[in-house]
C-alpha cells in the first residue's frame, strides 16, 4: 500500500491510498475505491512525454486524470473516426499547458495520433506542440495557452449551437443537439476575459455549455491564496450559473455532477473539482515544483512505485487500449446521426440543404451573381459618406444572402453600423436572431466569436472602434495563427474621429494589425471598395479580416471596369499617366485628397499616378509582376495615411516618404485635427514636389 498524495489542504478527503490497481479515498469519514489502471495511464503518458521533452506541465493531467476519465469515458459523445462529425460534443482545455493530458485522450481514445507523436512532445514541427493548435484531423477543437481564451472560444462554440439548433431543429427531428466541455483552471478564472465571457454566457441560458473547474490552488508562483482569494462559487452563483462541488479524484462524484449538469437546460454549470496538482508524485504534488517542469528521473521512478505502475516508458497494456477506445461507439453514434439526416432530408428538405451548406462552409449558388447586380448598384451610387455608413449598406445585402452572418458589436452598435435591415437581436426570446449585443466586452466578444467560427455552420462578425483594438488584440491573434475566417469590424480609424481626443483615435494600430501573419486587413475608400472588401471577407476559408471604416465622410470615387476587376487584389491604379514623376498611394478617405493632390500637380506640370491601396496585406500576396505594374519602381513614391507610418516601408525605398502620424492625437473637430496634422491638398503636393527635387 503507498501514500499517494501528500498535500491535501485544498482537498475534502483526508488520505488517498493505492493498493492492488485500486485507490483507496478516505473523504469525510467515508471510503470510495476506484479502480485507476486506465486513469493512470493518462498520467504516465503525460509524465513520459513531458520527461522525454525535458520540457512542459505534467502537474495538471496529473490531477485531472480522474476528471478526464469521468467524461471521456463516459459522456463526451464523439467519432476518433471521423472527427468533423458535425454534432459531435465539441471539448477544448482552456488550461492548455496541459496539453499532455489531451494528447493522451485523443491517442488512447483512436484518433490519428500515434504513441511515437507522444514521443515527439514538444519537438520541431510535430502533431503535439506544447500547447494544443487547432487541428480537427486529430480532435484539437481550438489552440489553447493564453489562459482564459478556451472558455470564451467554448461560449462561442455553445452560441453557435443554440443559434443553428432555434433555426434547424424540428419537434420531430433535432439535428442540432450536442454539448460543449472545457477543462479550465485557476489562472483561466484570474484572467479578465473569463469575467467578460462568462456573465455574458448566463445571461444566454447556455444550458450546453459544461466547464470543469480544476481547483488545486497552485499557479507558477505558488500557492494562490496570496494572489486569489475570490469565492468561484458565489461568483458563478452571482453570474446565474449552476455550480457544483465535487472531490475532482471521485470519478463516480464528477460521473453525477456531469449528469446533473446535463439535466440542467436553461443554465451553464460550473463543475468545481477539488484535485491536488501532481497527484501520485510522493515529493512534488501539491506544489508548484510539478506546474510547469519534468518531474525528474528519480520522482518518475517514485511515482511509478507509488501508482503500482510497472510499465515501461509510454508503453501501455492493451486492455487500457480496450478501455479508451472510442471508435466503435463514436462511429455508431455518428451513423444513428446520419440516419437522422437522411430522415430530415425527406421531410425537411430546404432546411436539410441550407444546413449541410452550413456545414460545408460554402457561399450560396446564386451568391457571385448576387453580389455582381449589387456591386453595380454601389458603383452607380454617388452618395458621399462615411465608410461605416458604407458598411451598414453592404451589410444589407450580406445578411440578406448569407443568413449564416451573425453579427454584433461591443456596446457601439449605432457608432459600429453593424446592425443591418435583415438583422435581429439574438436573446432568449429570440435564440436564431443574427446579432449579439456583445456589451462593453471587446476581447470577449472576440475570443467568443472565434468560437462560432471553430463550431462551423456560423459565420460572425463583431465591430467596436479601432483604438480598442488594443483590449482584444490577442484574441485577434489567436485567429490569425489558427487559420479561421473571423471578420473584425473596426471603425473611427483615424484622429478625424474628432473630440473624443487621443484615448479614442488609432495611430499604431494598423501597424500592429498588418505586421500579424495571416491577417487581412481592409481599409476601403468608399461604398465600392467597401463591398468589395466584405465579399473578401465572408469569402475567406482560411484567413481572418479586419475590416476598418471610417466615422467622416468619404466621396464616391469614378472607375472603369477594368479598375473595378483589380480592388480585390489589394491595391490599383485609380489615375495613370503615360509617363508618371510620381506615384501617390493611400487608403480609406485620403485616396480622394491624394486624387485632389494630383490633379493639383498636373496643373503644376507633374504627372502623377495614383493607387488605392485598400488592403497592403492581400496587396503584397500577389506577384512581384502585378506590384510593379502598379507601382512603378523606377519612380518615387509618396504614401498619405492618417495613421503610423511604419506598415508602408516594405514597398518604399529610403527616398520615398509617408505622410502618417507618429504622435497621439488631440481633442478638437476632425477637420482641424486633419490640417493640424497635415492631411490637406496643400501638404500633399508640396511633399511630392520635395521628393521630386532631391
Amino acid at each position: 500500500m503507498y501514500f499517494i498524495s501528500k498535500n491535501m489542504k485544498n482537498l475534502n478527503y483526508v488520505y488517498a491510498f493505492y493498493y492492488k490497481n485500486i485507490i483507496i479515498i478516505l473523504s469525510n469519514g467515508e471510503i470510495h475505491l476506484q479502480h485507476t489502471v486506465p486513469t493512470n495511464a493518462l498520467r504516465f503518458l503525460s509524465i513520459d512525454a513531458v520527461e522525454k521533452a525535458k520540457s512542459g506541465h505534467p502537474g495538471m493531467p496529473m490531477g485531472m486524470a480522474e476528471i478526464a476519465t469521468a467524461l471521456w469515458s463516459k459522456h463526451l459523445n464523439h467519432n476518433p473516426s471521423n472527427p468533423h462529425w458535425f454534432n459531435r460534443d465539441r471539448f477544448v482545455l482552456s488550461n492548455g499547458h496541459g496539453s499532455m493530458l489531451l494528447y493522451s485522450l485523443l491517442h488512447l481514445t483512436g484518433y490519428k495520433l500515434t504513441i511515437d507523436d507522444l514521443k515527439d512532445f514538444r519537438q520541431l514541427k510535430s502533431k503535439t506542440p506544447g500547447h494544443p493548435e487547432y487541428d480537427i484531423d486529430i480532435g484539437v477543437e481550438t489552440t489553447t495557452g493564453p489562459l482564459g481564451q478556451g472558455i470564451a472560444n467554448a461560449i462561442g462554440m455553445a452560441i453557435s449551437e443554440k443559434i443553428l439548433a432555434a433555426e434547424f431543429n424540428e419537434e420531430d427531428i433535432k439535428p442540432i443537439d450536442h454539448n460543449t466541455y472545457v477543462f479550465l483552471g485557476d489562472g483561466c478564472l484570474m484572467e479578465g476575459i473569463s469575467h467578460e465571457a462568462c456573465s455574458f454566457a448566463s445571461t444566454h441560458n447556455l444550458g450546453k455549455l459544461i466547464c470543469f473547474y480544476d481547483q488545486n490552488g497552485i499557479s507558477i508562483d505558488g500557492e494562490i491564496e496570496n494572489w486569489f482569494t475570490d469565492d468561484s462559487v458565489k461568483r458563478f452563483d452571482s453570474y446565474g450559473w449552476q455550480t457544483i462541488c465535487v472531490d475532482g479524484h471521485n470519478i463516480e462524484e464528477i460521473d453525477k455532477a456531469i449528469i446533473d449538469a446535463k439535466s440542467e437546460t436553461n443554465k451553464p454549470t460550473m463543475i468545481f473539482c477539488k484535485t491536488t496538482i501532481g497527484f501520485g508524485s510522493p515529493n512534488k504534488s501539491g506544489t508548484a515544483n510539478v506546474h510547469g517542469a519534468a518531474l525528474g528521473e528519480e520522482e518518475v521512478i517514485k511515482t511509478r512505485e507509488a501508482l503500482n505502475w510497472d510499465y515501461d516508458a509510454f508503453e501501455i497494456p492493451k486492455e487500457v487500449y480496450d478501455f479508451w477506445d472510442s471508435t466503435k461507439k463514436g462511429s455508431a453514434l455518428n451513423s444513428d446521426w446520419d440516419n437522422l439526416i437522411k430522415s430530415y432530408d425527406k421531410k425537411y428538405p430546404d432546411k436539410s440543404s441550407e444546413l449541410q451548406r452550413r456545414i460545408k462552409g460554402d457561399l450560396p449558388d446564386n451568391f457571385e451573381n448576387s453580389f455582381k447586380a449589387f456591386l453595380s448598384e454601389c458603383d452607380g451610387n454617388n452618395t458621399s459618406m462615411a465608410t461605416r455608413k458604407c458598411s451598414k449598406a453592404c451589410l444589407d445585402f450580406f445578411v440578406k444572402e448569407l443568413p449564416e452572418l451573425v453579427g454584433g458589436s461591443a456596446d457601439l452598435t449605432p457608432s459600429n453600423n453593424t446592425f443591418s435591415s435583415s438583422s435581429s437581436a439574438f436573446s432568449n426570446e429570440n435564440p436564431s436572431g443574427n446579432h449579439i449585443n456583445y456589451g462593453v466586452r471587446e476581447f470577449g466578444m472576440s475570443a467568443i466569436m472565434n468560437g462560432m467560427v471553430l463550431h462551423g455552420g456560423i459565420k460572425p462578425y463583431g465591430a467596436t472602434f479601432l483604438v480598442f483594438t488594443d483590449y482584444a488584440r490577442n484574441a485577434v491573434r489567436l485567429s490569425a495563427l489558427m487559420g479561421i475566417p473571423s471578420i473584425f469590424v473596426y471603425t473611427h480609424d483615424s484622429v478625424a474621429l474628432g473630440e473624443d481626443g487621443p484615448t479614442h483615435q488609432p495611430i499604431e494600430h494598423m501597424v500592429t494589425l498588418r505586421s500579424t501573419p495571416n491577417l487581412n486587413s481592409w481599409r476601403p475608400a468608399d461604398l465600392v471598395e467597401t463591398a468589395v472588401a466584405w465579399k473578401e471577407a465572408v469569402k475567406s476559408k482560411k484567413t481572418p479580416t479586419c475590416l476598418i471604416f471610417s466615422r467622416q465622410g468619404t466621396s464616391a470615387i469614378s472607375r472603369t471596369e477594368d479598375q473595378l476587376s483589380l480592388i480585390n487584389k489589394g491595391g490599383y491604379l485609380i489615375d495613370e499617366s503615360d509617363n508618371p514623376d510620381i506615384t501617390l498611394i493611400a487608403s480609406g478617405s485620403e485616396v480622394q485628397l491624394v486624387i485632389d493632390a494630383a490633379k493639383e500637380l498636373k496643373n503644376n506640370s507633374i504627372c502623377a499616378n495614383v493607387v488605392s491601396m485598400p488592403s497592403l496585406d492581400v496587396f503584397l500576396q500577389q506577384s512581384e509582376k502585378f506590384q510593379t505594374s502598379i507601382i512603378n519602381p523606377d519612380k518615387p513614391i509618396l504614401v498619405v495615411e492618417c495613421s503610423h507610418p511604419n506598415s508602408w516601408y516594405r514597398i518604399l525605398d529610403r527616398k520615398d516618404k509617408v505622410i502618417g502620424i507618429e504622435s497621439f492625437g488631440e481633442s478638437a473637430p476632425g477637420s482641424e485635427l486633419l490640417e493640424h496634422f497635415g492631411f490637406n491638398t496643400e501638404n500633399v503636393v508640396n511633399s511630392a514636389k520635395s521628393l521630386l527635387n532631391d
